[in-house]
């Protein structure tokens, strides 16, 4: 079993080493892809140090597109069995792996994702991330026939050959509500388990804003209608 790490990146300079060893640690056969979605604050140049190392491979676009279309990029040059998204802040702990890959090597699932709240140990930040992340989610439910806590999360998990045969249009941080919408459409149940969280502030690098939880309903909304 081959786990593919996809991982967009984008002005991460201060976190992008460490991440890349902790995702090495994990006791896992992978292949690290990563991203660099037009980065300017030197996460470029640290990546191509990297270029060497045989597991990881190393994809630029030349000016910023978004997380969206920096996942699309790492998709098309995956090779392994399952995939897993992983930011490329440290927000997430890459040790919960091998719990969320578990039962899609047993072949009992398509689709894990890993579940903020299902942790009650986890902290959150901003009440104002917090309760749009509940609108996403309850709206997906509702919409999309669905029982998550967490439809926001990174951490999301596909059955690799599953995941390419997705068609997203995405580019920006509406990957999340595209996929999900997609996924469900299909007629799959998405299995949750629960994951450590490490919030990071606005003063930290943290991206989304309320304009992606206003476009997440947008996209949940429009792909629930359309075919």
């Amino acid at each position: 079993m081959l786990l593919s790490v996809l991982i967009p990146a984008y002005n991460e300079i201060k976190s992008i080493h460490t991440l890349i060893e902790k995702v090495q640690a994990v006791p896992l056969t992978k292949e690290i892809i990563i991203v660099d979605d037009g980065s300017k604050d030197g996460t470029r140049e640290l990546l191509a140090t990297y270029q060497s190392v045989p597991n990881i491979r190393v994809y630029y676009h030349e000016h910023n597109q978004g997380k969206g279309a920096a996942i699309r990029t790492a998709i098309q040059h995956m090779t392994g069995d399952i995939a897993i998204v992983q930011d490329a802040d440290l927000e997430y702990e890459p040790q919960d792996y091998l719990a969320l890959v578990q039962p899609i090597i047993d072949g009992k699932e398509k689709v894990v994702y890993g579940s903020r709240f299902l942790n009650r140990e986890n902290h959150h930040s901003y009440m104002t991330f917090y309760i749009g992340g509940q609108v996403v989610t309850l709206l997906t439910n509702i919409l999309y026939n669905q029982r998550l806590t967490d439809e926001p999360t990174c951490y999301k998990v596909f059955e690799s050959t599953f995941l390419r045969s997705i068609p997203l249009e995405c580019t920006r941080f509406e990957f999340c509500p595209e996929v999900t919408a997609k996924v469900a459409k299909r007629g799959v149940r998405i299995k949750e388990l629960p994951i450590n969280y490490y919030p990071r502030s606005i003063a930290e690098g943290k991206k989304i804003s309320w304009f992606d939880g206003i476009e997440a309903i947008w996209v949940l909304i429009k792909y629930r209608f359309v075919k």
